[in-house]
């Protein structure tokens, strides 16, 4: 097993080395590198400022976000007609009633057994 967790191009993977499109990286043995050690590479130089998409943004800027990603889930919503939500209420309502008397009987008739028990 490889020591880096996650990698692509792991024999256990199915995916030889290199089959994804992306170059090896080497150092001066001609030895393959690994993701982490790369990154660690690219670290040493400097080199691992985030850019693009993980760029780190501004606070204003990430709120914005975090509501325009709300109110694009909410359009996905598919809302309930007044007709299905009656229903789904009445369903609802109807369940725990019936779990409710059947709780109560439960319990009146273990309070009952108890009582004639142990007197």
């Amino acid at each position: 097993m490889t020591e880096t967790t996650g990698s692509t191009a792991t024999p256990e993977s199915g995916n030889p080395e290199g089959a994804d499109g992306a170059a090896a990286t080497t150092d001066g043995d001609d030895k393959a590198l690994s993701r982490r050690d790369r990154k660690r590479a690219r670290k040493a130089q400097g080199g691992d400022r985030k850019s693009g998409k993980r760029a780190k943004k501004g606070l204003f800027a990430r709120i914005a976000v975090f509501y325009r990603q709300i109110i694009a889930e909410l359009r996905k919503v598919v809302w309930p007609s007044r007709g299905e939500l009656i229903q789904y209420t009445t369903v609802v309502v109807v369940f725990v009633v019936t779990i409710m008397l059947l709780v109560y009987g439960l319990d009146t008739a273990f309070a009952k057994l108890s009582l004639l028990v142990f007197g």
